[in-house]
């Protein structure tokens, strides 16, 4: 009664793209050739806050929740900029580049 499930030939597969076999490393690759802005964002993202919290004990009589929200503020807007920039050189690709279809 409880046999084992199996797909006949017309059932295929609805997101063949997702169960092929290939890397995270190669998956990454693929995004940053797509949208190169979108890692360089991330790491800036990780760089502010990294020097942030590098700059934490350095931060002289400035309020620790100060500190924290300029930190926050330059870190989003490393983030926002870098996705804005994405935005323009995707459309630059698209509008400018390829117009001639």
């Amino acid at each position: 009664m409880w046999g084992k499930a199996t797909m006949s030939p017309s059932q295929e597969s609805v997101y063949p793209d997702y169960e092929t076999e290939t890397s995270q490393t190669s998956k990454l690759i693929k995004k940053f050739k797509e949208t190169p802005f979108v890692p360089i964002g991330m790491a800036g993202f990780t760089a502010v806050v990294a020097y942030g919290l590098y700059k934490l004990k350095h931060r002289g009589d400035m309020k620790l929740s100060l500190h924290l929200i300029h930190m926050r503020v330059a870190a989003q807007g490393f983030a926002v900029g870098a996705l804005t920039c994405g935005v323009l050189y995707s459309m630059f690709q698209e509008y400018v580049v390829k117009p001639k279809e």
